[in-house]
């Protein structure tokens, strides 16, 4: 019998080169097991070892495809990396123009030689008494005008948001175990998950979030050990949980004796939301990072965490190497201390309301999902496009997309839709990308890619 592996390595290596293309479809399972003269099991094993090396997406009711951007070079974890393309609208940092003059300014007193000595030293993931105190206070002002009172003594710094996630879910879920996800979520979670040997069990959710009434079932069905989720602006979607979801789901948790791990990224934007956390405190860990809030390189990430889990998490922490820098938590002290922080955060408001504004305007018509003041856009596509074929022609225009299987979890999900980030081109050129896109659009696969 033909080792399904060496088969699928022939398949990779007609990607490679070329001669199988993004949004290309594969033969059915059926009519590849009889081309080959195989056992139908054997072509299974094939396509799912291609999905999991990422290099196809199986679209239910429709077929396998190859998946745009599957060529080695490009490999990767979604939304992990810059896009090679000349737009990108797969990463999502905001930066505006105010920003640079702010954050240099409230870095002028670090340069004296006590202070700079002061914030060269290394510190661990419990950080500074100042330290849980400005990002207690800074928790608490992302969480409706300080009605979350976050305990200092539960912050604790990872060195990015990245690194809070992953120590979090260490520490909650042991490997071979599993964690409970909504039906879409951030990518890097599926990677770290993978990592860490952890099985990811979908939670349904419809375009308004997460459906808390069914996580009992859910539970019931395949004992969770912990949730991972994002309340307030659902990256793709850009759903917030409405007050009654978010106290069902908070109930729930508080029944079951689950852990929450809540993603707070996109928080700052939508400030008079509050946390899950508020309403769960002793089941919620809360994980945050300052790179959307503030910029890109700087990406202190930390964590509101309830005690009885703070000696796991820490240890997690400590484990994995994810401390923080001592400079850009001394950094980020300072700014959150002098208001440099609620003003970025309040220019970014403006700017997310701006970009979206023109997203829908441009795409008027096209089923988009998102909220007024989130950076990014979920397109259900046209039917004629798939997600991966429109994803492939926008990046022969210089256009990086997410196609919607980078959220989905599960290889049989793969949604007809991609997911625009709003945040890191320039005003003009964000606006040309999105008239290109309205017009592929309107076209068909087989007029630009045929």
């Amino acid at each position: 019998m033909e080792d399904f592996r060496l088969i699928a390595d022939e398949i990779a290596a007609s990607i490679a080169d070329g001669r199988l293309r993004p949004g290309e479809q594969l033969p059915t399972q059926r009519a590849f097991a009889r081309r080959r003269r195989i056992a139908a099991s054997t072509a299974a094993r094939v396509y799912a070892e291609l999905v999991r090396r990422s290099l196809v997406v199986g679209e239910v009711g429709r077929g396998t495809f190859v998946r745009a951007g599957s060529d080695a070079s490009l490999r990767g974890v979604p939304l992990a990396e810059p896009a090679a393309a000349r737009v990108d609208l797969e990463l999502n940092y905001p930066v505006v123009p105010e920003q640079p003059e702010a954050l240099g300014f409230a870095l002028a007193p670090m340069l004296r030689k006590d202070a700079l000595d002061a914030a060269l030293r290394p510190v661990g993931a419990v950080g500074t008494p100042a330290a849980r105190q400005a990002f207690a206070s800074l928790a608490s002002g992302a969480g409706g005008s300080g009605a979350w009172q976050p305990a200092e003594d539960g912050v604790l710094f990872a060195g990015n948001g990245r690194q809070a996630i992953a120590a979090s879910l260490a520490a909650l879920v042991p490997p071979g175990r599993r964690l409970g996800v909504e039906e879409l979520t951030y990518p890097v979670v599926k990677a770290i998950a993978q990592r860490l040997g952890i099985t990811l069990v979908p939670l349904p959710m419809d375009e308004h979030g997460l459906l808390p009434d069914a996580l009992g079932a859910v539970h019931r069905a395949t004992p969770l050990h912990a949730v991972y989720a994002q309340p307030r602006l659902h990256n793709p979607l850009g759903a917030s949980l409405a007050p009654e979801r978010r106290e069902v789901l908070a109930a729930a948790l508080c029944a079951l004796d689950l852990p929450l791990v809540e993603d707070a990224v996109w928080s700052f934007l939508q400030p008079a939301a509050l946390p899950l956390a508020a309403l769960a405190p002793e089941h919620t860990i809360v994980v945050n990072s300052l790179s959307k809030h503030l910029a890109p390189g700087l990406s202190t990430g930390f964590l509101v965490v309830p005690a009885a889990l703070r000696a796991a998490v820490g240890a997690s922490l400590r484990s994995t190497g994810g401390s923080p820098s001592g400079f850009a938590l001394e950094a980020a002290v300072r700014w959150i201390g002098d208001g440099t922080v609620g003003a970025i955060g309040a220019a970014k408001r403006a700017d997310a309301v701006q970009r979206q504004g023109l997203a829908r305007r441009i795409l008027a018509g096209q089923r988009l999902l998102s909220d007024t003041c989130s950076y990014y856009a979920w397109w259900h596509l046209p039917p004629h496009w798939r997600a991966e074929t429109f994803v492939a022609a926008a990046a022969r225009e210089g256009i990086a997309l997410t196609p919607g299987a980078a959220f989905a979890v599960g290889p049989g999900a793969s949604p007809s839709a991609v997911r625009i980030g709003l945040a890191s081109p320039p005003l003009p050129v964000l606006e040309r990308a999105l008239r290109l896109l309205g017009e592929l659009a309107d076209a068909t696969p087989e007029d630009l890619l045929g």
